[in-house]
């Protein structure tokens, strides 16, 4: 038996076969159509696998995401595909699988791991939590907009460009070449619809669908908001169906007039989130404090506990796992503080983090 390890050029056929066989076993495509920048030639070495004999026993991927915030740049290391075959299961391939991936991801200075599951306790023995804050309002009914002076487009054969000028204006993003929109815009089983003016400039964009994962999602978007409601709009009417538009905590905006139009809401979280590399992190976050005014935050390791507070106001905590949704939200107002501290942490927590859905793995 081999690995973990990072699989040779030769066996990508072999593992693009074994994950569709797990994964995707009754689609036309597979994971490396849906997830084309983590499964691309440059990534290959954050790819881990454990072999025997030629065969793919168990697998994960790492995709590092740099993303930019108004306030922080992290690096994040997304987790994705980890699978082991049914026969190979109970063997603690998937922990090797796991540790291989955070190993390789602290090696990488990345400061946080993310990845999307439904098994949080399994998970949590990792030290990931759910944390991180979304919303998904249903879209049942058009929106009232002023703009119909717009020209609809269906499908991918749009200019990338024009899409990254649009996306480079949300406030958190992860860096993106043309090149690689060129190729999110082409994930199979996915619908894209731009709305351009009479100037052929592109003012809106909405992504509904990725492969098997996000049907009936709006995962990806940019634009104003007239704009990108006449967007929605004609997706409503294209597919004569109800949507999920997921929205980040932090555009407030965008949120306060899908609110204002009594859509039905669900609040969610982003991830399960580790963090790797405390003391770094905590420098960056104890940065941001201080560019917005508080210069006497607390946040530090020891004895493998947590202090954390303003001042003398210091509060100990046991469990990085909480000090994840505390930061992240969407951990409730910790009531040992006074006031004061109070007023001042609210003013960098919870910080803003994105994940955008062509960047899930």
């Amino acid at each position: 038996m081999e690995g973990p390890r990072a699989p040779f050029e030769m066996e990508m056929p072999t593992i693009f076969g074994f994950l569709k066989n797990q994964l995707r076993p009754h689609e036309s495509w597979g994971v490396d159509n849906e997830y084309p920048t983590a499964f691309s030639s440059n990534n290959r070495h954050n790819i881990r696998v454990i072999s025997d004999a030629g065969h793919i026993l168990a697998h994960a991927v790492l995709k590092p995401l740099i993303i930019k915030t108004p306030s922080v740049i992290w690096k994040v290391a997304a987790i994705g595909s980890v699978v082991t075959s049914p026969e190979h299961r109970q063997q603690g391939l998937s922990r090797q699988i796991m540790e291989s991936c955070i190993t390789e991801a602290k090696n990488q200075d990345c400061d946080l791991a993310l990845l999307w599951t439904d098994l949080y306790d399994f998970y949590r023995k990792w030290d990931f939590e759910l944390a991180g804050q979304e919303y998904a309002f249903i879209i049942d009914r058009p929106f009232e907009t002023k703009r119909s002076d717009l020209r609809l487009i269906k499908g991918p054969q749009i200019s990338a460009e024009s899409v990254l000028k649009l996306y480079n204006q949300h406030g958190v993003t992860s860096l993106r070449t043309a090149d690689e929109i060129k190729k999110f815009l082409n994930i199979p089983n996915s619908n894209v619809y731009s709305a351009w003016d009479n100037n052929n400039n592109l003012m809106a964009y909405a992504i509904e669908g990725k492969g098997a994962d996000l049907q009936g999602y709006i995962h990806e978007w940019g634009g104003n908001i007239p704009a990108l409601m006449y967007v929605i709009n004609q997706i409503l009417k294209d597919q004569n169906r109800s949507l999920t538009w997921i929205v980040p905590n932090h555009s407030q905006n965008l949120i306060r007039q899908l609110q204002n139009a009594n859509l039905l809401q669900n609040e969610g979280y982003l991830g399960m989130i580790k963090i790797l590399n405390p003391n770094v992190f905590f420098s960056k976050v104890k940065k941001t404090a201080r560019n917005l005014g508080i210069l006497d935050i607390i946040l530090e390791e020891r004895n493998n506990e947590f202090l954390f507070g303003c001042g003398q106001d210091i509060v100990v905590i046991n469990d990085i796992k909480t000090l994840v949704q505390i930061i992240f939200g969407p951990y409730q107002e910790i009531p040992y503080f006074n006031e004061d501290t109070r007023r001042k942490l609210a003013k960098v927590f919870p910080m803003p983090l994105w994940i955008w859905g062509w960047d899930s793995i």
